[in-house]
């Protein structure tokens, strides 16, 4: 059963706008698993789309230059309406830049991009691209997510009454949510020992990147970490616009 992520309806929404959609959020959040979602719910509809990311070797020839990635949309789309999806954005220099000029050129695509949310990434993209895209900011899973996705979505829509009545359980998701945290990866392992696995690789990754980028990382991976991940989960290393760490 996949997990349902409620910013998914938003970010379809937007799909036919003309804006750039922009989604941004913490690593190993579910950014490109909601992007393939929506490519998915647009190729049911019958609509053109092309993935392309800068994760992928064979994908980054085509982020050379704006023509090497309207060269490849071509091939796909022609002159006819296309959906771009670009993940990783932030592996890309300039990635401001190069997507204002995507934009200016009133081309028939849609692009739906999406980037770690560092604040290097909305330095890189926040001005460039002002009025030109709307900004989708996805967390790792909150308890609402979690607790519908845990009890196989029966009580969704009535969470606060399953509270209630199951207080026993609800408890028991509660805690678990607070120990495990909402990193996808993390709520998908049925197995403790796999979970603490995963974490501690999320971990190692996440100090692995403080030390490059003297990021806010120390602040969280104090005494209270090890009775939670509450403290590490979405907010690590995600920065809001005046470059300090988010506290919600």
């Amino acid at each position: 059963m996949l997990i349902k992520r409620y910013l998914l309806d938003d970010v379809t929404r937007h799909l036919q706008k003309k804006e750039i959609s922009l989604i941004v959020g913490p690593r190993q959040a579910g950014k490109t698993t909601l992007m393939k979602a929506l490519e998915s719910h647009l190729k049911k509809k019958g609509k053109d789309t092309l993935f392309l990311s800068l994760d992928f070797d064979g994908d980054r020839p085509f982020f050379r230059s704006q023509e090497s990635l309207i060269e490849r949309a071509k091939l796909e789309f022609g002159n006819n309406r296309g959906y771009v999806f670009i993940d990783e954005i932030q592996r890309k220099e300039n990635a401001g830049l190069f997507l204002k000029g995507l934009y200016d050129m009133a081309l028939p695509y849609k692009f739906i991009v999406s980037g770690s949310g560092s604040m290097e990434l909305k330095e890189k993209i926040h001005e460039s691209l002002l009025g030109r895209k709307r900004l989708f900011e996805l967390n790792t899973l909150s308890l609402r997510e979690f607790i519908n996705y845990r009890t196989g979505y029966r009580y969704e829509g009535k969470l606060s009454s399953f509270f209630q009545i199951d207080r026993q359980r609800a408890m028991t998701l509660f805690m678990e949510y607070m120990n495990f945290g909402g990193y996808p990866r993390v709520v998908l392992e049925e197995t403790l020992e796999e979970k603490r696995a995963i974490i501690d690789e999320i971990l190692r990754h996440l100090l692995s990147f403080e030390s490059r980028e003297g990021g806010c990382l120390q602040r969280y991976v104090q005494g209270p970490c090890l009775s939670g991940w509450r403290h590490v989960k979405s907010e690590l290393c995600f920065r809001d616009n005046r470059g300090v760490c988010s506290d919600h």
